[in-house]
C-alpha cells in the first residue's frame, strides 16, 4: 500500500474505526502513537505503537506528541460532549499551531456524510434525513462540531495539507469492497473499511483540501 516507512500520530485510536486503522498501519509495518484516555481498551501489543495516555480536552504537552510525526488522522466522536460543546474544534485550534512548530504538514479529519462542506447546502435527502434521524440520535452536535472544523481548516489553515473524509458508516461487518472518494456519491460502509480508505486517502495529493464521500467502486 505505502511503501515508505511512516509514523502516524492518531486520535479516535479506540474508537470503531480507530481500532481497525491502528491495526492496518501496524500490519503495514509503520508507527503508531496514539493518544487514548483508556489504554487498556487497546488490546493489540506491538514495538511499533506507542500509547501516551490522556485526553484531548486536557493533554497539555501537544508539542511532543506532535514531534516527530509524519501523518496527523483525527477519528474523534463524543456524542455526550458534543452535544453541547465543539469539543474537536477546540482541539483542532490547538493543534494546527502545534503542526507548524513542528513541521508537519498532512492532517485528515474524518468527519460525518451529515456534515455540511464550507459554504455549501447538503441534499435534499441528506437534509430530510439530518433533521430526522440524526437529530433524533442526538448526534446534531457532532456535526455542528464537524462543520466548526470544516470551517476553520478552510479558512485558518490553508497552508496546512487537511483532507476530510466525510463518512457514512453503518457496520462493523466485514469488508464490502474498495471506497473511492465522491463529491456526490456516498454508501454505507463498513468500519474496516473505513479505515482502509483513511490510510490510503493521507497519500492522496488530489485530496488535499476536500472534504468529500466516499462510496463502494461496484455501486
Amino acid at each position: 500500500m505505502i511503501d515508505t516507512k511512516h509514523t502516524f500520530l492518531v486520535f479516535g485510536s479506540t474508537g470503531r474505526t480507530g481500532r481497525h486503522f491502528i491495526s492496518l498501519v501496524l500490519k503495514e509495518g509503520h508507527k503508531v502513537r496514539a493518544l487514548v484516555r483508556n489504554p487498556e481498551k487497546v488490546e493489540i501489543e506491538n514495538s511499533n505503537l506507542e500509547l501516551v495516555k490522556g485526553s484531548i480536552i486536557d493533554f497539555e504537552n501537544i508539542n511532543e506528541l506532535v514531534s516527530g510525526v509524519d501523518f496527523v488522522i483525527s477519528m474523534l466522536g463524543d456524542a455526550k460532549l458534543q452535544k453541547t460543546k465543539n469539543v474537536n474544534t477546540t482541539f483542532v485550534k490547538r493543534l494546527i499551531p502545534v503542526m507548524r512548530r513542528q513541521g508537519v504538514k498532512r492532517f485528515l479529519y474524518q468527519a460525518g456524510g451529515f456534515s455540511r462542506p464550507y459554504k455549501e447546502s447538503l441534499p435534499f435527502m441528506f437534509l430530510v434525513l439530518k433533521n430526522t434521524l440524526v437529530r433524533f440520535s442526538g448526534l446534531l452536535g457532532q456535526h455542528r462540531d464537524n462543520e466548526a472544523v470544516i470551517e476553520y481548516l478552510v479558512e485558518e489553515a490553508k497552508d496546512i495539507e487537511w483532507m476530510v473524509h466525510r463518512a457514512s458508516i453503518i457496520s462493523d461487518d466485514n469488508s464490502k469492497g474498495v471506497l473511492l472518494r465522491s463529491k456526490t456519491k456516498n454508501s454505507l460502509a463498513t468500519f474496516i473499511d473505513c479505515a482502509t480508505y483513511n490510510y490510503l486517502l493521507l497519500t492522496d495529493n488530489s485530496a488535499i483540501h476536500t472534504c468529500d464521500l466516499s462510496y463502494y467502486a461496484k455501486q
